[in-house]
């Protein structure tokens, strides 16, 4: 039995939930997670079966061949997608949100019109290429570099921890345009990947290793000036601009994951026995779970309450912030309360729980580390 109380949600959503669960029964089994997950193997036949039943036009608007959703809808979407397996919901992310709405909302009219249906069809897949090795939430002080020469822009330098780049058709590149500048030095340029010059290479991850992270390496590559997005210095402003979904879509996924990590230890707790009786009887064992419910309820709540605002048309600064903190903290606290349940059997690689601690880490890391949220919401408070 599912712990997911779906109270609340519109008889589509429902539908949309059970669809998406049903197609991921059969294009991603569970078996095969296991497998591709100790091979590092990015889940290909599933993403491919989302944007073939339509999935991957959630995120966009009617007016570029998508479905004009709401935020709820895509809030039920990427928890649905996090609850069945986070590396799925990881490589949607990437490219339909991080890199993709970027596209969606600030690229040129010729690139949204070429690249958004090839998004939604699943026919391209994008990666957002930030972080560099000396620069992680300094942002603006990236190194790479972007110089205009006539027609194009040749790019020189290095970015690190880019998730699914080694899987992409194009980087959505922050890049240097002004050396003297910071944040207004900064502008967002769409690199192929297999552009002369362009490397990039597979990183070993302790988790999330379906859709793992990499380096990507620019030697003199030249870009089209065209694939610049709204001109120069424009990425901090833009950055600024998408957080609100992408930071409701990254704790939509570890909300999703909460109720998987609870749900498995639920259930190994009512089939270990111990003392003549399943450990599920012990109090001990019911308030480790009775937490986990909690974080997870939590948790949802908090994203359902970012995207209620969004749809509202209201700012969510704060309450993005909040809700990437509660989630992926309460993720990783399931995780660990989880593999506290299991005892050995947690810490063993013959179950699920040790990939469930592995990829929860690095939600208070990536997308903002959680330490920059707590920053965002002090400014918030006016301290």
């Amino acid at each position: 039995m599912s712990l997911i109380n779906t109270n609340g949600l519109t008889e589509e959503q429902n539908m949309m939930r059970e669809g998406v669960l049903d197609l991921l029964s059969r294009h991603l089994p569970w078996e095969r997670v296991r497998k591709m997950d100790e091979a590092r193997e990015f889940p290909h036949e599933a993403y491919n079966a989302l944007a073939d039943a339509g999935y991957l036009g959630i995120f966009y608007p009617e007016e570029l061949g998508g479905m004009g959703a709401s935020y709820k809808d895509i809030a039920v979407f990427m928890e649905t997608l996090g609850y069945y397996y986070t590396g799925i919901a990881q490589g949607v992310t990437t490219t339909a949100i991080y890199a993709g709405m970027h596209v969606a909302k600030f690229g040129t009219p010729e690139m949204k019109k070429d690249i958004v249906p090839k998004i939604i069809a699943g026919k391209v897949k994008l990666a957002l290429a930030m972080s560099e090795p000396g620069t992680g939430s300094d942002v603006a002080g990236i190194k790479t570099s972007a110089v205009r020469d006539g027609d194009d822009y040749v790019i020189n330098g290095s970015k690190v921890w880019i998730t699914c780049a080694h899987v992409a058709d194009y980087l959505v590149a922050i890049v240097k345009t002004d050396k003297q500048a910071r944040h207004s030095g900064i502008s967002t340029i769409l690199v192929p990947t297999n552009a002369p010059g362009v490397t990039i290479r597979p990183l070993s991850m302790l988790g999330r290793r379906t859709t793992h992270a990499n380096e990507v390496f620019f030697d003199n590559v030249r870009v089209p000036a065209a694939n610049l997005f709204g001109g120069e210095g424009q990425a901090w402003k833009n950055i600024m601009a998408a957080l609100g979904l992408e930071r409701m879509g990254l704790a939509a996924i570890s909300a999703g994951h909460c109720f998987k990590i609870t749900e498995y230890a639920r259930d190994y707790a009512r089939e270990r026995i111990q003392f003549g009786q399943p450990i599920s009887q012990f109090q001990v064992i019911q308030h480790k779970l009775a937490d986990m419910m909690i974080m997870a309820e939590t948790a949802r709540q908090s994203v359902y309450r970012v995207a209620e605002l969004l749809d509202g048309g209201h700012r969510v600064v704060q309450e993005a912030s909040i809700a990437k903190i509660v989630c992926t903290e309460n993720n990783f606290k399931c995780a660990d309360i989880g593999m506290q349940i299991l005892g050995g059997a947690g810490y063993s690689n013959e179950y699920d729980m040790q990939m469930f601690f592995r990829d929860s880490r690095v939600g208070p890391i990536g997308g903002g580390t959680n330490e920059i949220q707590r920053n965002i919401i002090a400014k918030q408070m006016d301290l």
